[in-house]
């Protein structure tokens, strides 16, 4: 057991550590540092406050490799190395189209993408993911923004694709945003989510984010959980889970659909039309085509990757549930006219 004392000397090497790390690694949400301990809890400290602890007890299996004070520093300093900066998108995203619409400035911290009668614009991110949280900070389109759709997803390719996504419905000046979600497996998706936002997105950047595990996918705002779908293919639902998929962004003109079902039609005297994102983050396993077997490995290690086991606890189910009664607008698992042979499985088994 490591005691108490060696316990205190591990505080002092991780607080000389500390004051090295970027102050980037300080305020992201998920950090996790894993210490191997029985009863003897950080009190005090703090400098690691921003941290969420995870006691290596949880993971009996390595009680027998960390041993001494130097081991467990050594454990920190890995992970903590492993985390993510906030994203350089001169080396994580692609433009993909859009003519020049499409542009990164600020040293590669700030992606812009336009929208005018010519075209819309959008980026890829360079590597695939097999599993991971993605973070994208984003500023929506302001003013009269009908007819525009703004996006962040996952997505694979094909006819049987994969695909999670956040898309963005302008709306008529003084209108609110339709955050439209939803969820692909094998090509079929159909099971959309729209919500009202409690804040004005053209003001701001705010955090969108998407957790995608074995066990669930979970959609938050700034933290906040919004919904989760959870894996349930032994009850015969699909779920992404075989393909991996790229990071996309996007703004286009949909005024056929986007705005009320597409009566409210897209004011071009108001283009060009402009989304701004920044510090898009990826803790993920990157696949590779050439050794995909890479991404199994990585897939298979909870300890150097926590979200991989990560799920809703009660209280994070408790604000997905107060966003779905007083900002959603639109449930597919509610929708009788839509499902009159009744709905689909996972409805009453994936409640949010």
């Amino acid at each position: 057991m490591v005691s108490k004392q060696v316990l205190a000397h591990l505080v002092c090497q991780a607080r000389h550590f500390h004051a090295f790390i970027p102050s980037s690694y300080h305020t992201h949400t998920y950090k996790y540092i894993y210490i191997y301990t029985n009863n003897f809890l950080f009190k005090n400290y703090s400098f690691l406050t921003n941290y969420n602890f995870i006691f290596v007890n949880q993971f009996k299996y390595l009680s027998s490799i960390i041993t001494n004070s130097m081991a467990v520093v050594a454990f920190i300093i890995l992970l903590a190395a492993a985390a993510p900066v906030s994203g350089d998108f001169n080396g994580e995203i692609d433009i993909t189209w859009g003519g020049g619409r499409g542009r990164v400035s600020e040293n590669g911290q700030l992606l812009t993408l336009s929208l005018d009668k010519g075209s819309g614009s959008g980026f890829r991110s360079r590597n695939q993911y097999m599993y991971g949280k993605f973070d994208m900070k984003i500023k929506l389109v302001p003013g009269n923004s009908a007819g525009t759709v703004t996006t962040f997803y996952l997505s694979s390719l094909g006819s049987t694709h994969d695909e999670i996504d956040f898309e963005f419905l302008g709306n008529a000046s003084g209108d609110p945003y339709v955050l439209h979600t939803n969820v692909y497996a094998l090509g079929k998706g159909g099971k959309e989510q729209q919500f009202y936002l409690w804040f004005d997105p053209t003001k701001d950047f705010h955090t969108y984010s998407v957790l995608w595990n074995p066990l669930s996918i979970i959609f938050s705002v700034d933290g906040t959980p919004i919904r989760q779908f959870k894996n349930l293919e032994a009850n015969g639902v699909s779920y992404p889970r075989n393909q991996a998929m790229w990071v996309y962004g996007s703004l286009w003109d949909a005024e056929e659909w986007a705005t009320r079902g597409g009566l409210v039609k897209t004011d071009w005297s108001q283009a060009p039309f402009v989304a701004s994102y920044r510090n898009y983050t990826a803790q993920a396993c990157v696949w590779s085509s050439s050794s995909p077997s890479s991404s199994s490995s990585c897939s298979k290690n909870p300890v150097t990757n926590p979200w991989l086991v990560q799920s809703l606890d009660s209280a994070g189910q408790e604000r997905v549930k107060w966003v779905q009664k007083n900002y959603m607008i639109y449930n597919y698992c509610t929708d009788a006219k839509r499902f009159p042979q009744g709905f689909p499985p996972e409805c009453s088994l994936n409640p949010s």
